[in-house]
């Protein structure tokens, strides 16, 4: 890495909170879809309590980036250095650290600095790394210092459940139905509009129209990053509906001897100020996670039971198959 290729950013953002509630936003990677907009997906591949490789999934300048980092923990200078491993085109390196200065007990900055690299130094990737790195780093900090200075509400604002379905039958079958989104607006009733795009293996990109109880539509635009060997499909919704300002997710599949069973599991960030918009002027916190517990439960539920009788069906087929031919 020769010195005259090396690129550097400084971002920072003063935060009305406290120095270790920031850090702990920032230690935390395997949250950050829920809590910073660029970020898809975190998988925690090594951790030793110190160090950490992480594989990662994040927009950057609108296309879907992945790569694989490590980052070194000082949880008492509170300071988290990163490393890309393999970064992303066009980089051909990326590294940087995370700073959280006290101000006081109630009070910090949060400096985010970066160093890259670009094969060739070429000007236009060079730009448009600067402006991807400019554009993720600001929304991250905004959304730190949002979360971290409403830090003492957070518990009532971030709620995560499951629910699950037993199947009697193939596994291949249920993730095949989970996979094959581009069908769901013939097989799933309460989706009416559905397209996909997949801009590499694995990665689908999609924008849903949903119905919901009462007759109306609203419009969510979702990532996903599907892994076939482990029959699991995470997904981060890049737009949210009004009481949501983050949703993550995932479905997963369990075998045993007998079957299946399929988890339809969520994460959500909810939108304090559109509660009383959207559910009406007495509601509050404790209507708002019900409403939205029941929503989303509601439609993962019924796309559970519709995978379930599709893999089941196909267990039946067979049995009438073997029947037959005996």
């Amino acid at each position: 890495m020769s010195a005259e290729r090396v690129h550097r950013t400084t971002h920072d953002v003063t935060v009305a909170a406290p120095a270790g509630v920031v850090y702990g936003l920032i230690s935390d990677a395997v949250q950050w879809p829920l809590y910073f907009p660029p970020n898809v997906h975190v998988e925690r591949l090594e951790f030793d309590g110190t160090h950490e490789r992480l594989r990662m999934w994040a927009t950057a300048n609108g296309r879907i980036k992945s790569w694989t980092s490590k980052r070194t923990l000082d949880v008492a200078q509170r300071r988290i250095a990163f490393r890309q491993e393999v970064p992303a085109s066009p980089l051909e390196s990326m590294g940087g650290t995370w700073i959280v200065e006290p101000r006081g007990a109630a009070s910090c900055r949060l400096v985010l600095l970066h160093d890259f690299t670009v094969a060739g130094d070429n000007a236009e990737n060079v730009a448009w790394v600067e402006r991807a790195t400019d554009t993720n780093s600001r929304a991250e900090l905004g959304n730190i210092k949002q979360l971290a200075e409403g830090w003492e509400r957070l518990d009532d604002l971030v709620m995560s459940f499951e629910d699950s379905v037993r199947v009697e039958g193939p596994a291949e079958r249920v993730y095949s139905f989970l996979h094959r989104v581009q069908d769901w607006p013939t097989l799933v009733p309460h989706v009416s509009r559905l397209d996909v795009t997949e801009p590499e293996p694995g990665v689908q990109v999609m924008s849903m129209d949903t119905l919901t109880a009462d007759g109306s539509s609203h419009t969510t635009e979702s990532v996903r990053v599907c892994f076939p060997h482990a029959r699991r499909i995470v997904y981060k919704q890049t737009a949210t509906p009004l009481l949501m300002s983050a949703h993550t997710g995932e479905w997963s599949l369990v075998e045993d001897e007998t079957g299946v069973t399929v988890t339809s599991q969520h994460s959500v960030v909810l939108r304090e100020e559109n509660i009383t918009r959207v559910l009406g002027p007495q509601a509050g916190i404790a209507e708002c996670r019900r409403y939205v517990r029941e929503a989303l439960g509601r439609n993962s539920t019924a796309t559970l039971n519709l995978a379930k009788a599709h893999a089941e069906s196909a267990t039946g087929e067979q049995s009438r198959d073997g029947a037959r031919a005996a």
